[in-house]
C-alpha cells in the first residue's frame, strides 16, 4: 500500500497468472480503477515465467530462513 493508495508492482505482478484465469486486482476494485498499463504488456508466457521466477526465489529465502 503506498500513502494513500494501493500500488501494483509491475516487476510483481503476475495478472494473476499461475492463480486465477484474470487479474483480481481488476474483479474486485469497487470502482474499476485498475487498467492495464499498455506501455508495460507482457505475454502470458512472460508473465507465468515471473510467476515461476517470484515462486522460486521465495522458497530459496523460506529455505534459508530454515536454515
Amino acid at each position: 500500500m503506498g500513502p494513500l493508495i494501493y500500488e501494483i508492482d509491475p516487476h510483481k505482478c503476475t495478472e494473476c497468472v499461475g492463480h486465477f484465469n484474470e487479474p483480481q486486482c481488476q474483479q474486485v476494485c469497487p470502482v474499476s480503477c485498475i487498467p492495464l498499463d499498455p506501455a508495460w504488456h507482457e505475454s502470458k508466457e512472460q508473465l507465468q515465467a515471473k510467476y515461476e521466477r517470484l515462486q522460486a526465489e521465495l522458497a530459496a529465502a523460506a529455505a534459508a530462513k530454515a536454515q
